[in-house]
């Protein structure tokens, strides 16, 4: 079967649905690819992404001048999202967590921050990468990631595995298809983004895991648990109005303990 013909037969990655072929674009400037919308759930998904290693030639691409301003915005709700409801005591995982920038910011802050990627160098949270050994992990964060998944059901069996409370970004699909010629987040020029997310979407996810699913704007949760969902959405809101900094207070920062521990790590390697 020739490339052309491998959208034949295609199902939803999400709920195994038939799909609709509906539009087809240039990837990295030279690959046709097939856009495909499953009805069922409204995922948007690519056709097999052969692309991908050329992708990734560098990680982080080219066109995410937004990578700082990002972490640094998700850090101010994730401080007070984290506090409220799970305290100052937990251990919490970024997966997908790249440089390392993010767990770096949270660990600064006070939290017991840790990081899994393993496409990525890990240069800014060094010696606090993830051990599958490590005690109870009481929450992961996955900061646009969602839509970089091949097989996003296997990824978050993966998550689930480690934790049943999963905190998460990807920028949702509007109710009509968005049009291909202005809808940035398809990223057509750097070819990393393969999977796409309507609420209908995360909301088939979370009764496939049995997790209960809350949502706001971007950012996501799923979780084990019954929350207060006007909690989850109040702060969202102050974090925009600086209730992180009060949060702060509470907490102790690990920026130097974690330098004593490095310290005492690699003089032994």
């Amino acid at each position: 079967m020739s490339r052309m013909d491998n959208s034949l037969g295609t199902r939803c990655k999400i709920c195994s649905s038939g799909v609709k072929f509906i539009f087809q674009r240039e990837i990295l400037k030279k690959y046709p690819v097939k856009y495909f919308h499953c009805q069922n759930c409204g995922f948007i998904q690519t056709e097999a992404p052969f692309w991908l290693k050329e992708a990734y030639c560098d990680v982080i691409n080219a066109y995410d001048t937004g990578i700082l301003a990002r972490n640094i915005s998700f850090s101010k709700f994730t401080t007070n999202f984290l506090f409220y409801q799970f305290g100052r005591k937990s251990q919490f995982l970024d997966y997908g967590g790249g440089y390392g920038i993010f767990t770096r910011l949270m660990r600064d802050i006070g939290f017991d921050f840790y990081l899994f990627d393993p496409q990525c160098p890990n240069l800014f949270a060094r010696g606090f990468e993830f051990n599958p050994k490590m005690n109870k992990i009481t929450a992961i964060t996955a900061w646009e990631c969602f839509e970089h998944f091949v097989e996003p059901m296997e990824d978050l069996k993966k998550m689930v595995s480690i934790s049943g409370n999963i905190l998460f970004s990807t920028e949702l699909l509007p109710e009509k298809i968005p049009n291909p010629e202005t809808w940035l987040y398809y990223g057509f020029e750097h070819g990393q983004h393969i999977s796409f997310y309507s609420h209908q979407t995360l909301e088939h996810m979370a009764r496939k895991f049995d997790l209960n699913f809350y949502s706001q704007n971007n950012i996501h949760f799923f979780s084990e648990n019954k929350i207060n969902s006007s909690l989850f959405k109040i702060l969202w809101y102050l974090s925009h109005w600086g209730l992180d900094s009060i949060v702060k207070c509470a907490l102790n920062s690990k920026t130097h303990e974690d330098m004593e521990v490095n310290i005492k790590l690699f003089n032994k390697i």
